[in-house]
């Protein structure tokens, strides 16, 4: 296979365009360019189009995670998920159905597209653009600025894929959560000391991730005899 024509992208800066003889189009970065040694009349060996393809792979999944990581913070974890997800052809309104792949195709382009996902990951994190720790606090104070208690906030860092090691350090700034539920219990009871308002509003507060002690000691900050609740 033969390099027919090799140009940079007028519309991606660092992106290069780089055709075939058989009319195909391959879009890789710079550095690629470079470390391949490409160049227009270059006749490519099978080795060298297995680079090739393999470059455009982590040009792609590259630009999908800037993409990724400029609309919201994420975890190391998230975002190498969301890589190796195969993208699927999305129908149009009043046109044809969505194109769905063949669940063992599907899966065979998801184990093949990880290891390059580990691999942008890997680099992103080595230029501080991905970082679990500063991203463990975001999650942390985001949530428990909405009204979240600890376990709530423990439940989004583990289904988020943060690792556990930083925790601990990330919930530390949101132990003092006293004047959070006694505005929630307030807002909730609005002066109600009936049983059942009782109940009700303890019920949202578990719900919200606050443990039964933290719930008791609002109650009896609030005026309430916690053991005739």
């Amino acid at each position: 296979m033969i390099i027919q024509k090799l140009e940079p992208s007028e519309h991606k800066q660092g992106r290069w365009l780089v055709w075939l003889e058989d009319g195909s189009l391959v879009r890789v970065g710079e550095a690629e360019v470079l470390s391949l040694g490409l160049y227009v009349g270059k006749e490519l060996t099978d080795q060298d189009g297995e680079a090739l393809a393999a470059a455009s792979c982590r040009a792609k999944l590259n630009e999908r995670a800037m993409s990724l990581l400029t609309a919201r913070p994420m975890s190391r974890s998230e975002l190498v998920d969301k890589l190796a997800t195969p993208p699927h052809r999305r129908g149009k309104p009043g046109g044809e159905e969505a194109q769905l792949p063949d669940p063992g195709t599907w899966c065979q382009q998801r184990e093949a597209l990880r290891p390059v996902a580990e691999e942008v990951a890997d680099h992103l994190t080595e230029l501080g653009l991905l970082d679990d720790r500063q991203y463990a606090h975001t999650l942390t104070r985001h949530y428990a600025a909405k009204g979240y208690g600890v376990r709530k906030l423990r439940d989004e860092l583990y289904r988020r894929g943060v690792p556990r090691e930083f925790w601990e350090e990330a919930l530390a700034q949101v132990q003092d959560n006293s004047q959070t539920i006694d505005a929630l219990l307030q807002r909730k009871l609005k002066g109600d000391h009936h049983p059942q308002a009782i109940k009700k509003a303890s019920d949202a507060l578990v719900r919200r991730g606050y443990s039964w002690t933290e719930i008791s000691d609002a109650l009896r900050r609030y005026g309430m005899d916690v053991e005739d609740c």
